[in-house]
């Protein structure tokens, strides 16, 4: 048995905290690599194991040193330690504390500690498994993501895209250790929520979240509400740049599912006597008209205005409109007045995903107003043929249906707002309504009854490439 070591202020000895696991010397003891049995569980301190206790979601840190370098976890207690030498924390609270139990949280490795025992047991897969998901092939789940502070508009955001099948499939089947820590930690974050063997009916995105706030200089932060639209933008580029996206096509998995391409026509508007509305939002077509065209990760579509002023009776009335109307912005026929000038969109190609924003929100100089409009819209077999400028040249199904639904409920402005996301369950044909931890049956009927404000789009699956 080894003596008792007393304690001593670790914080500022450099190599008890960087100590690498081959670098451990006890002349008394030799490490065996122990093959355990059912017998030999309670002498290597399985039975001390306690499931309740563990919790992988957080970011992996000494809880002494705060370093991230060689942490082991206690599967007693659930508490990070750095290293497993005699001079190191974890090996100090294993004397302390009586619990003998670590797994290193980058190799997986289990050890008794303080002997240093390798321990390979079946019984702990479980947990490998769970501090790092492995998967071959699709596996169906949906859990609820913990609302740390008010980063709601952070989990509507990685629900829909960790639904949509290339996407997740993509972050859950490859290997980013070389890649930017934001893209490790959204890709085990997808492995999380889509994993079968999960201690918990949840998942905390803590990890993530910090990462999101250092990459994104602090512009998107966990205590403060922020536009869930404005952080798909930022976070499906970064991604893009991280995974080493250029500007040419298909340069990388976020370009290949959702960069679709529109076409812009311009006219300066010039003023004429007597000329009434519908003629200012006509083009001239003996002057000049600039055109150019532009990929796109999302289209913006805009609401009618609300009415102004409102009788008793209209009061009780919420205003509707098809998506069929404000998707005729691009249409290639309907004229838009923007700064004195005036434009015509059409779409160019098409996305096999494709993200719309309908524009719920505006501000000005003194508040931020919302539009109550409701979006009528069918789940399936939207056709998007109406606004393409070559639609016949199209190759593939111009064909999509819904796959998610982010709405917000409540006034405008940050925190005063919640937001939701409808997803659907493919193999029961289920949908349902995610809300932080909440996650509820909805009949799909009811889905355009929400004040929608992101929607994903999925091409016919048939003809997906």
């Amino acid at each position: 048995m080894n003596k008792i070591v007393p304690k001593r202020d670790l914080n500022n000895d450099t190599e008890a905290m960087i100590e690498d696991d081959d670098d451990i010397s006890q002349p008394d003891t030799k490490r065996i690599r122990v093959e355990t049995s059912a017998n030999s569980s309670s002498d290597l301190y399985l039975d001390t194991i306690n499931r309740h206790m563990l919790d992988f979601d957080f970011e992996k840190v000494c809880s002494v040193s705060l370093s991230n370098l060689n942490v082991y976890a206690c599967l007693v207690c659930g508490k990070y330690f750095q290293g497993r030498g005699r001079q190191s924390h974890a090996y100090f609270h294993s004397l302390h504390e009586d619990h003998h139990v670590f797994i290193n949280l980058h190799t997986l490795k289990v050890y008794v500690l303080p002997d240093g025992y390798e321990v390979k047991d079946p019984s702990l897969d479980d947990i490998r498994y769970v501090l790092h998901p492995t998967f071959t092939k699709e596996q169906p789940g949906f859990v609820g993501l913990n609302n740390v502070k008010a980063n709601d508009y952070v989990n509507v955001i990685i629900q829909a895209l960790a639904h949509i099948p290339p996407l997740r499939d993509f972050f859950i089947l490859q290997n980013f250790e070389t890649r930017s820590q934001l893209v490790q930690r959204f890709s085990t974050l997808v492995r999380k929520i889509w994993n079968p063997r999960a201690f918990k009916g949840q998942v905390s995105p803590h990890e993530l979240l910090q990462e999101i706030v250092n990459a994104s200089n602090k512009k998107f932060k966990l205590a403060e509400q922020s536009d869930p639209l404005e952080f798909l933008s930022w976070f499906l580029n970064t991604l893009h740049k991280d995974l080493g996206g250029t500007k040419k096509q298909n340069s990388s998995i976020i370009h290949k599912i959702f960069q679709g391409e529109v076409k812009v026509e311009e006219q300066p508007v010039v003023a004429k006597e007597d000329a009434d509305d519908d003629d200012r939002l006509l083009f001239d077509v003996d002057r000049e008209i600039s055109v150019k065209t532009f990929p796109f990760l999302f289209l913006t579509l805009n609401l009618p205005a609300p009415p102004l002023f409102k009788d008793e009776v209209e009061k009780n009335i919420i205003p509707q409109v098809a998506l069929t109307a404000i998707l005729a912005k691009y249409d290639g026929r309907n004229a838009h007045e923007s700064a004195g000038t005036l434009k015509r969109f059409q779409l160019t190609q098409l996305p096999n995903y494709i993200i719309f924003h309908i524009k719920r929100f505006t501000k000005n100089n003194w508040s931020e107003e919302k539009n109550p409009t409701i979006v009528n819209f069918p789940i399936k077999n939207i056709d998007m043929s109406d606004y393409l400028a070559n639609p016949d040249e199209e190759k593939f199904n111009t064909h999509y249906d819904l796959i998610a639904n982010i709405c917000h409920e409540g006034k405008p402005g940050k925190g005063n707002g919640i937001y939701k996301v409808h997803v659907q369950h493919r193999g029961k044909d289920q949908w349902y309504q995610i809300q932080d931890l909440i996650v509820e049956e909805i009949n799909a009927q009811m889905i355009f009854l929400s004040e929608s404000y992101i929607q994903i789009w999925e091409r016919k699956r048939q003809d997906l490439h």
